[in-house]
């Protein structure tokens, strides 16, 4: 009986250290998966290749979010178009999707169209002058108008650089550029910028534009230098014009459902830390701008100065053209710029 009883005891003894050791178990996958609920993981896309200032500032803003938020932001970068065509991407972010991407006002002015201004050409001559627009109480409006169509601005203080015309004939003049075809972004206002400088526009992802060249399909692109260089443009096309038509900045957007569903303490070092990688990549554009200069010429590329001031008689028109542009925008935007 001693021994029956002692076997019964230490079944018994046994059966409850399993449940403690489960509940253990329990508990730690429990918190684990707790732990898991707070990490923010948020991909950052952008059609750039890897090494160019954007891919390299894209890099500090995942650093700088993650050591702010303390591990509870985690940004993964896609380069290269990886996560598709712009236009796809917005609408995966219009759903919810936990997406930040690169953009600009000439692709946002299809939501709200007066900010398309921003992206005009021959506009202003310095990014501090489009930084005061972006700083403006009208382009308060404007972002919450955006809001409003399900797309937030994160972080606007970007600049991508002056974009210049890489062709496989000399442009020293609109003239040059008759018969000439010439890659745009896939947007109205890019689109008519390039007419009125003289080229027929193509509209092409900017990942098909080398093969394009190569191929003859096109004569040339039009972007800022690190660009044009990262994309390796100039082993086809020989001449560079320092047309400087547009001093692009740029926006990084996400969905606004998305950003409805972060904490506000998430949303508040994401925008940030978005602003300080931005002037991080204001460095990194000049620094890169005055190297690729000389990379290009080391590549066989000739230096163009062109007559700037009749690419800004030609484009003059557009301010004009742009039917779903208040009246009277242009004037505002240099009334905000003087004040």
């Amino acid at each position: 009986m001693v021994k029956r009883g002692s076997a019964i005891l230490l079944v018994l003894c046994l059966c409850i250290s399993m449940v403690l050791v489960g509940c253990g178990k329990s508990k730690s996958a429990s918190g684990e998966k707790e732990k898991e609920k707070d990490v923010y993981t948020i991909k950052i896309g952008y059609e750039n290749q890897p090494g160019e200032p954007i891919d390299l500032a894209a890099k500090e803003w995942k650093r700088l979010a993650e050591e702010k938020s303390k591990g509870k932001i985690k940004i993964e970068l896609y380069p290269s178009s990886q996560l598709g065509s712009k236009q796809d991407v917005i609408e995966q972010m219009k759903t919810g999707a936990n997406i930040v991407h690169i953009a600009d006002a000439s692709f946002l002015m299809d939501y709200v169209p007066d900010i398309g201004i921003l992206s005009a050409p021959y506009l202003t001559d310095s990014y501090e002058d489009l930084f005061k627009v972006t700083d403006s109480e009208w382009f308060k409006g404007l972002e919450k108008d955006l809001q409003g169509k399900g797309i937030h601005i994160v972080t606007t203080k970007w600049i991508y650089g002056d974009r210049h015309l890489i062709t496989t004939k000399a442009v020293k003049e609109p003239k040059d550029l008759k018969g000439l075809k010439v890659r745009v972004p896939s947007n109205p206002l890019s689109i008519k910028i390039m007419e009125k400088m003289g080229a027929t526009a193509t509209p092409l992802p900017l990942g098909e534009v080398y093969p394009s060249i190569a191929q003859g399909v096109i004569d040339g692109m039009e972007n800022p230098l690190p660009v044009i260089y990262g994309s390796k443009v100039y082993e086809k096309a020989k001449y560079l014009s320092l047309s400087g038509h547009t001093n692009m900045i740029i926006q990084w957007i996400a969905g606004q459902s998305y950003i409805e569903t972060l904490p506000d303490d998430v949303v508040k070092v994401l925008k940030e830390t978005g602003d300080e990688a931005g002037k991080f990549m204001g460095e990194k554009v000049k620094e890169s701008e005055d190297t690729v200069l000389k990379d290009l010429k080391g590549a066989g590329v000739k230096i163009i100065e062109p007559d700037k001031a009749a690419f800004k008689e030609a484009t003059k028109e557009v301010y004009k053209e742009m039917t779903d542009w208040s009246p009277g925008l242009y004037d505002k935007i240099q009334k905000i710029i003087i004040e």
